[in-house]
């Protein structure tokens, strides 16, 4: 057993972490058992029949035998995934908990080709939930139930149903959005039944997770839910990095299989953590222009993988609070009405230490970030990094949303019709306090992180505003049994307020806004070979609006910064199939894609000067499966090829090549299970993503690329009887040691998650 599976941490000096939140859920999660009534446990008797109510169609994911999922939950999707002329990946909530997912970013896991291949950069470090797919970040385009999500930060899964991942253009359906498509989380809902489930784990790494998933039913159309979460755990392989969080998220229902429901929802997260700077990139390889200048750079020896070069002070403390309520109103058999609205706000505080080994002077005249012995420039003993606390701030976002959205079915002489229309109104709003401060030099092998960065105050504060109104209509239209065609219009004014500062240290303010139409569009056919399968074609075409998800007009892309941009434009063209195998059970796909990005800002000859005149180009083949292919085997997996370039404008790749960084040509995800009569379920998987070219110039003495890896992790569960289980998880089986992401300047990376296990016990009543 390797080494890693021994906690490494060592306590912070100074640290006033809490640590109460495990045990107020511990105390919360006993005193619901405690209480539960034994009604909870059973199924309540039938009551009296009740007047006879018209056909309520059931809103939500209808979900076959195994992983496969038939339909998405959002009403602006009619048609079941096999009918759906997308690549539509949905990781439903028993994957989820086969796997022990906590975080939507472990979630991701299973869908080939996203992932968090992006460290960011100094100080615009990436926080959170940082998905990259086909080759864009798409941190932007992540949605609850729906609706925007602007918050960055980790996102837990106990009060998740299922994730939904679209690829290619979403704007259509959501409006501004990542071109690389987006990912939804759909909530769990009450509905009409007495059950209780608690799940306690330990693992590796000083792992400790309680959860609650507790549903009662409350009268003959009305029920409650709670879920309840605690978690507290040290990061695999790292020193003094450590995660640390709490949530509960209480709902109503009313209303329950008649023509009108109303839900109400309350989600409320807290996370006290302490995040991760990365490892220096030494001993990896190193290239670039100028590595010739210094050797004894070029053999420096690998730093040890664990070790930490921030400091006591750093820390990613946030709240979360969402309160939405929803109505839905059957005016007839074929015809339904929603509303939703939503209020979140998420608060975020956090200091991240920054750090280079650079040996020369940097291009702004200031120090090299790299000291040593120039007698003896070999021994280690001597070398310094300097430490900047360039993440050191606080933020506040909130938006506030209503959307109303029809969905009806009818036919105008031979042709079917299924439209679903709405409009939106949304406002987002964020105010940022940038910080300044210090840090003492590190060790570059032997760091001391038992110091504390120097806090100066407040420097500036930005604040941004964006409100938008939309409207959209999507129309599926059966010609024939065979023949099928879709299409969807939205069209977003929005208006976009910023006032502050170009940048984090800048001291002249700056007021900015702008505003704009954006019109988005899809078109797609389908035909159907078989009763079980079909091919497809789809093309859309989405929008960006200049701000991107934190409304910073101030860019370095001109005096004016964004609000002269014109919006960005992407376009995705998509030839696929899909077929229901094995009595309809297995859903698989094949799909060739690709989508052209236009506007891009770029640098201009002469380096002071920005147009839009740059272009890119994502495009390759998906293939997937998801389902049972026996009543006791499931299986859910993924492979995606990506060619992804730049067409037009500055390379910028270290290696000088047209390609896009970030972006696995080859990836591979795959998660099976087989359930024993014996009440055993063994389970396996396996993920596999070649070769990552990073972004920035080839003038830094760094790697300029990451190697591809293989990883394997394992499941077995028992069922003791028939209210309890067991559990066991291990991740990267054959302790793989890769890199799961690198920065953009090249000098830190992330580290992939060593072998780790943890052990659960599952109740259920």
């Amino acid at each position: 057993m390797s080494s890693h599976i021994k906690s490494r941490k060592h306590p912070v000096a100074g640290s006033m972490r809490t640590q109460t939140s495990l045990a107020t859920s511990a105390a919360l999660a006993a005193g619901l058992a405690l209480s539960l009534p034994a009604g909870a446990q059973t199924t309540p008797p039938a009551t009296a029949a009740s007047p006879t109510l018209p056909a309520v169609r059931v809103e939500g994911q209808a979900a076959s035998e195994g992983y496969k999922v038939d339909q998405l939950s959002s009403p602006k999707f009619t048609q079941p995934l096999v009918d759906t002329t997308q690549t539509i990946t949905v990781i439903p909530q028993e994957v989820i908990r086969q796997q022990q997912a906590t975080t939507l970013t472990e979630a991701m896991r299973n869908v080939a080709g996203a992932g968090t291949f992006f460290a960011g950069e100094n100080g615009n470090t990436s926080v959170g939930d940082a998905i990259f797919m086909r080759g864009i970040n798409t941190s932007n385009s992540i949605y609850v139930d729906g609706i925007r999500d602007t918050a960055t930060v980790y996102r837990d899964m106990f009060n998740i149903e299922s994730v939904e991942v679209v690829k290619g253009p979403s704007g259509s359906d959501f409006g501004r959005s990542a071109p690389s498509g987006s990912i939804n989380l759909a909530t769990k809902k009450p509905h009409l039944e007495n059950s209780f489930d608690a799940t306690g784990s330990l693992g590796t790494d000083s792992y400790l997770r309680g959860t609650i998933d507790w549903n009662r039913q409350l009268g003959e159309t009305s029920a409650m839910r709670l879920n309840v979460m605690g978690h507290k755990a040290d990061v695999p392989g790292r020193d003094k990095v450590d995660n640390e969080r709490w949530g509960v998220a209480p709902s109503l229902a009313f209303g329950l299989n008649t023509p009108t429901t109303v839900y109400l929802d309350y989600v409320h997260v807290k996370q006290n953590n302490t995040p991760d700077g990365g490892i220096a990139t030494l001993g990896m390889g190193l290239q670039g222009k100028k590595i010739d200048q210094f050797p004894w750079l070029a053999s420096a020896p690998k730093v040890d993988s664990s070790n930490f070069y921030g400091t006591a002070s750093d820390h990613d403390d946030s709240t979360t609070d969402m309160l939405t309520a929803r109505i839905e109103h059957k005016l007839s058999a074929d015809t339904t009405i929603r509303n939703i609205t939503r209020w979140a706000q998420t608060k975020q505080n956090y200091l991240l230490t920054a750090f280079m080994y650079s040996p020369e002077p940097g291009r702004n005249g200031s120090a090299p970030s790299l000291t040593y012995n120039p007698a003896n420039p070999t021994d280690y003993s001597q070398w310094f990094m300097a430490r900047s606390p360039l993440n050191f701030r606080d933020s506040d976002n909130q938006i506030i949303t209503n959307q109303t959205n029809l969905t009806s079915k009818f036919a105008t002489g031979s042709l079917k019709h299924t439209v679903s229309a709405g409009f939106e109104l949304i406002r987002e709003e964020q105010t940022l306090y940038n910080h300044t401060g210090s840090a003492p030099a590190v060790n570059v092998y032997n760091p001391n992180s038992n110091v504390f960065a120097v806090d100066n105050g407040s420097i500036n504060s930005n604040k941004g505003k964006t409100d938008t109104i939309a409207a959209y209509a999507f129309d599926t239209v059966e010609l024939t049994d065979r023949v099928q065609v879709n299409g969807g219009l939205r069209v977003d004014h929005y208006k976009t307020e910023y006032s502050g500062y170009s940048s984090a240290t800048a001291t002249a303010p700056v007021d900015l806004k702008t505003s704009d139409t954006l019109f988005t569009w899809k078109l797609g056919a389908l035909y159907r070979l078989a009763p079980n399968g079909n091919v497809y074609a789809n093309y859309a075409v989405s929008r960006q609006a200049p701000g991107g998800a934190n409304f910073s007009l101030a860019s370095s892309s001109g005096p004016e910064g964004a609000q002269s941009v014109a919006p960005g434009k992407a376009k995705t063209f998509e030839l696929g199939t899909k077929w229901e195998l094995f009595e309809k059970r297995l859903l698989t796909s094949a799909a060739l894609f690709r989508t052209d990005i236009d506007n891009q800002v770029v640098a201009l000859e002469d380096n002071t000067s920005y147009g839009q005149i740059g272009s890119q180009r994502i495009q390759g083949l998906e293939l997937g499966a998801v389902g049972t292919i026996t009543p006791r085997w499931s299986v859910m997996g993924g492979y995606t090829y990506q060619h992804a370039t730049i067409e037009q404008g500055n390379s910028i790749t270290s290696d000088g090549s047209d390609l896009l960084g970030y972006t696995p040509k080859h990836a591979v995800s795959l998660w099976s299970t087989y359930r024993l009569p014996s009440g055993v379920t063994l389970g396996g998987g396996a993920r596999y993503v070649s070769k990552l070219t990073k972004g920035s110039d080839a003038d830094n003495y760094v790697p300029f690329s990451t190697d591809g890896y293989v990883v394997f992790d394992a499941m077995a569960s028992y069922q003791l009887n028939r209210n309890i289980s067991l559990q066991l998880n291990i991740y990267n089986l054959f302790d793989k040691d890769y890199t799961a992401s690198i920065n953009k300047s090249g000098y830190r990376y992330m580290l992939g998650t060593p072998r780790t296990a943890i052990l659960s016990a599952n109740i259920s009543f």
